[in-house]
């Protein structure tokens, strides 16, 4: 099992994005599996579990969003329904999605406030 920090997640997600963004090739791996492109970048696996998709981003739309799984909101509690709504699991998705769709002056660069929200609040394990 791999190690990994929050900000090692970062930097390397933040260098696929810049490859990406340059390199065809390279491009069309991350397109195909990104995980595995991931894990040959960083020269290791990635941590347990970890499977992580690339989509291209579509110029019709500024923003592209990815909704949580479907779930009874009878069964949810109240901290639950908070952290739908805009916990850190959102955090987390929003940090990624600024390097993977290109948000902001410093596109790619995730963890750096590209997209105007502070990832460091999020948990780092």
């Amino acid at each position: 099992m791999a190690n990994w920090t929050q900000q090692e997640m970062e930097e390397l997600i933040a260098k696929m994005t810049k490859k990406a963004m340059t390199d065809a090739e390279f491009r069309k791996e991350v397109l195909a599996d990104a995980t595995k492109a991931l894990e040959k970048l960083a020269g290791k696996p990635l941590p347990d579990g970890a499977s992580i998709k690339c989509i291209e981003k579509d110029p019709n739309y500024q923003n592209t969003l990815v909704l949580p799984d479907l779930v009874d909101e009878e069964k949810l509690s109240d901290d639950g329904l908070k952290q739908v709504a805009g916990g850190v699991g959102v955090v987390l998705l929003v940090s990624v999605c600024a390097a993977a769709v290109g948000i902001g002056p410093e596109a790619g660069v995730c963890g750096k406030y590209s997209c105007g929200l502070k990832t460091d609040s999020a948990p780092t394990e």
